[in-house]
């Protein structure tokens, strides 16, 4: 049998896209990563895997729409394009996944440091947004929801099997089976945690729903909580259908289309979302957009009226039922007696044609967005928890980031 002597370099085209990759994570900031490595050259420990190998490996994965870290720890033995990024260093799993699922706040500050740079470099304006909310199927199934009294006798039970599984460690006199043994205490011991928030959920949605009925009158059934992701909620689909998930919402540069900011939310109205939006948005850069298109899930009055006035940003937004009342003669872009002085100013604004085709560019931005980290595998998530889920949400939006920031530098070399 002929043995291939060449190296993995030789072995990767040149224009492979794990090379891209590395180029891009390469020039990245990630100081906050490497100072927290204490291993030291010389003495007792395994040396840490270089968070620049983990992010690229991360990110390929993202673009071939792997989001399961067994499956990305089987690439790394059998795909060229992983064994390349890796280079030799061995990596597992439980590595993996704990490097996307551990560092959130990391991958927050890398999408505001990315982003900030190209702003600094006039290559992303921040002049207009656009926003839109993504629902994503939870990892939690329909089955795990259960109303109090069911999540009350759950909770016993994980308690009694902890008190049990304690016990038996205690007496075990094995260091194997010890060791099997904590495993199953500790596993036992999260259910009891992961039923305990259900419980604290359920009871926080339960007071929402009372005050929603004080307002409103309306008839609610009694709330439910997931007992493997507490944080899941039952939303409606796309399809129409109500499956338990999260919704992501992406905010996007329409000039440059790069993503610069990402929510993580389980509401399933996307109402109310436009406005901490604006003030993340704010935060990371201090620096507003001029204009923000959203649809009209977002545009209630009260929203449209901060953005409007305290924030000096112009709404694009659809009048609902603008069709419907023009049917009836009336001009629904005509300011109403009870409206603030934002909410006139954005109804007078939307019945011209100037603002009606800059409101077309949010779709072809927007909605884009949406549909790559579709592409790229965000169809159900694969972790548990608001803060796991943020921590993937902003590892697609630097994955979705990844080409127009190449292509922006590549046009501007070439002017």
């Amino acid at each position: 049998m002929q043995i291939d002597e060449r190296s993995l370099n030789q072995l990767l085209q040149p224009d492979d896209h794990a090379r891209v990759i590395w180029a891009y994570v390469a020039q990245l900031d990630l100081s906050p990563l490497l100072v927290r490595i204490k291993a030291v050259h010389g003495h007792a420990g395994s040396p840490p895997i270089d968070p620049r190998i983990s992010l690229s490996l991360w990110i390929l994965a993202t673009t071939h729409g792997v989001g399961s870290a067994r499956e990305l720890d089987r690439l790394t033995a059998t795909h060229l394009s992983y064994q390349w990024l890796c280079g030799g260093v061995s990596v597992n799993y439980h590595t993996l996944s704990d490097f996307r699922s551990l560092h959130g706040e990391f991958l927050d500050g890398l999408l505001t440091q990315t982003v900030a740079t190209l702003v600094n470099e006039g290559l992303v304006p921040l002049h207009e947004v656009a926003q839109d909310g993504v629902r994503v199927r939870a990892h939690a199934g329909a089955n795990t929801f259960r109303r109090e009294a069911s999540l009350q006798e759950c909770l016993a039970q994980a308690q009694a099997q902890v008190e049990t599984l304690r016990g038996q460690v205690d007496d075990d006199a094995g260091a194997a089976s010890r060791r099997q043994q904590a495993a199953r205490e500790r596993a036992a011991r999260e259910r009891q945690e992961r039923i305990e928030d259900a419980l604290a959920q359920r009871q926080e949605w339960a007071d929402r729903q009372r005050e929603m009925i004080a307002e409103k009158g309306a008839k609610r059934k009694e709330p439910r909580a997931s007992t493997t992701d507490p944080d899941a909620r039952t939303l409606r689909m796309g399809d129409g259908g109500t499956r338990p998930a999260f919704n992501i919402q992406y905010a996007t540069d329409t000039d440059s289309g790069i993503v610069v900011a990402v929510d993580v939310g389980n509401v399933g109205s996307d109402s109310g979302q436009m406005l901490p939006m604006v003030e993340q948005i704010d935060e990371r850069y201090e620096q507003k957009p001029a204009r923000m298109l959203v649809d009209g899930d977002f545009a209630t009055l009260a929203d449209i009226e901060a953005v409007q006035t305290q924030h000096g940003i112009d709404v694009y937004a659809p009048v609902r039922n603008a069709a419907t009342e023009q049917a009836k003669g009336n001009d629904p872009y005509r300011p109403k007696r009870n409206d603030t002085r934002g909410v006139a100013t954005w109804r007078v604004r939307m019945g011209t044609e100037e603002a009606k085709a800059i409101y077309k560019r949010r779709a072809s931005t927007a909605e884009w967005v949406n549909a790559r980290v579709r592409n790229n595998g965000l169809q159900q998530l694969l972790v548990r928890g608001l803060k796991k889920v943020r921590a993937t949400a902003l590892l697609h939006a630097l994955t979705s980031n990844l080409m127009p920031t190449m292509l922006l530098r590549a046009r501007r070399a070439a002017a």
